[in-house]
């Protein structure tokens, strides 16, 4: 398909766009002009009259346009129950250790949380220290008189 071709088919595209929005716009009067014989009201104002009042009493008072309602909060999560670490706990946080389990694994499969699970470990001797960072020494220069 040649440049010219595309160009002549673009505006045979929008000439159809035109004609499709010029369709809908007839359309839409027509449908709103319906509207008040539909709902029963004999003439536009009375509709309008009703519609106004139905905005007033179906809302807070007069609302602006485009506002929507608000969306009801969600509730609030239940709090977890806390977990007691009795010494069948500790028991079974020694044995998967033995096992080779990691603390994410231990504290997943016993129900209580990994900072648990890891105080548990440093309570029965399980997990090491951490080496104290080597101070640093600043060997003062001799002062000068």
């Amino acid at each position: 398909m040649s440049f010219i071709d595309q160009i002549a088919e673009l505006e045979k595209a929008k000439a159809k766009l035109a004609l499709a929005q010029a369709k809908l716009a007839a359309d839409r009067v027509a449908a709103l002009a319906k509207l008040p014989s539909e709902y029963g009201y004999a003439n536009l104002n009375d509709f309008i009259k009703a519609l106004k009042e139905a905005a007033l009493k179906g809302g807070k008072g007069k609302s602006k346009a485009g506002k929507g309602a608000k969306a009801p909060k969600a509730a609030k999560a239940a709090k977890g129950k806390r977990a007691k670490i009795t010494a069948e706990v500790k028991a079974e946080v020694k044995a998967l250790v033995d096992a080779g389990k990691t603390g994410q694994e231990i504290a997943k499969a016993l129900g209580i949380s990994q900072p648990s699970v890891q105080n548990i470990k440093k309570e029965l001797g399980l997990v090491k220290a951490r080496a104290a960072a080597p101070s640093a020494v600043v060997e003062s220069a001799p002062a000068q008189a």
